[in-house]
């Protein structure tokens, strides 16, 4: 059995002997379109991360019997066609939920306690020279009696939550999909979420009803005190708008980990801000602790080993 990974090097220094041990296997850091549709050829079983598996990529890997990817989300295969041609694309689910709620944390953190300006005082030697025992310039606050609210109450949302109320904080929920199944915590508009939470955390999917989901209009509907942090996909944010609501103090800041163009372009605004102190940004990596990569590689050969 010939196994192929295109697009390995997104999944960094992580082992893949289990993977390995089911074929002759071979990773390729990185796949022009060009190169994919060369190295296809005579597959048996596919793994992708971010190539776009699209009808010409599929017709030209005649042997192909599965298309494995190495994220939750299949948007970039065209699954009908394979489909039509009776290749099954398997995805992975679950792998990076304790990732991504403490990538959550990470940036609620940063954010609300001013990690980076403390560091940035005592590092520069301010604190050394300022001549008291402490900096009382940042004005950070606690989370306790604080409410959160999260668009999204999945698995992740869900987690996210319990932590939040560990940390003594009011929960709220806005359902995606327009059904709030979750009777343990209050299911709210968006319009009440966004103007009553502290926090606003996404931890949506990118679909049809999450598209743009959070413009000008609706930030302007939340507390200038608050902040907002997207763990979903760029796309549910307007970018340009919240870079514009950051700066302008509509909101205090945000927290990103994921983009409508990924990696980010050189001029997009998210560099360019007047008070980029106000952005907790992450070059999407919630998903892709270690220990997450490594369950993630165990699926990916769990779902080659059940065949096809």
């Amino acid at each position: 059995m010939k196994i192929a990974f295109l697009d390995a090097a997104t999944m960094g220094d992580v082992s893949f002997e289990p993977i390995a041990r089911l074929g002759e296997f071979i990773t390729y850091p990185g796949s022009t379109p060009q190169q994919a549709r060369e190295r296809v050829r005579d597959l048996d079983v596919l793994i992708i991360n971010k190539i776009l598996v699209d009808k010409e990529l599929i017709d030209s890997a005649p042997s192909l019997k599965l298309i494995c990817i190495s994220a939750t989300g299949v948007n970039n295969i065209d699954v009908e066609y394979a489909a039509s041609k009776g290749i099954p694309v398997r995805n992975v689910a679950g792998y990076s939920t304790d990732s991504v709620v403490q990538s959550t944390y990470m940036h609620i953190l940063s954010l609300v306690g001013g990690a980076p300006y403390f560091d940035r005082s005592v590092k520069s030697g301010d604190y050394s020279r300022s001549g008291m025992f402490t900096d009382p310039n940042w004005n950070w606050w606690e989370l306790a009696g604080k409410t959160i609210g999260i668009i999204g109450l999945g698995n992740i949302g869900r987690k996210v939550a319990s932590i939040a109320e560990a940390f003594g904080m009011k929960v709220c929920y806005f359902s995606t999909s327009g059904t709030g199944h979750c009777t343990d915590y209050p299911c709210l508009t968006l319009e009440e979420l966004l103007s009553q939470s502290d926090i606003v955390s996404v931890h949506a999917p990118l679909n049809e009803r999450t598209n743009g989901l959070i413009g000008e209009l609706e930030l302007a509907m939340m507390k200038p005190t608050a902040f907002l942090v997207n763990m979903g996909r760029g796309a549910i944010v307007d970018e340009y708008a919240l870079a514009k609501a950051v700066d302008e103090g509509v909101i205090a800041g945000a927290g990103l980990d994921v983009f409508v163009r990924e990696p980010l372009p050189l001029d997009h605004p998210y560099l360019h801000m007047r008070h980029p102190e106000r952005l907790s940004l992450a070059p999407h990596v919630a998903w892709a602790s270690r220990e997450a990569r490594t369950r993630l590689v165990s699926m990916i050969a769990d779902n080659i080993a059940k065949g096809w």
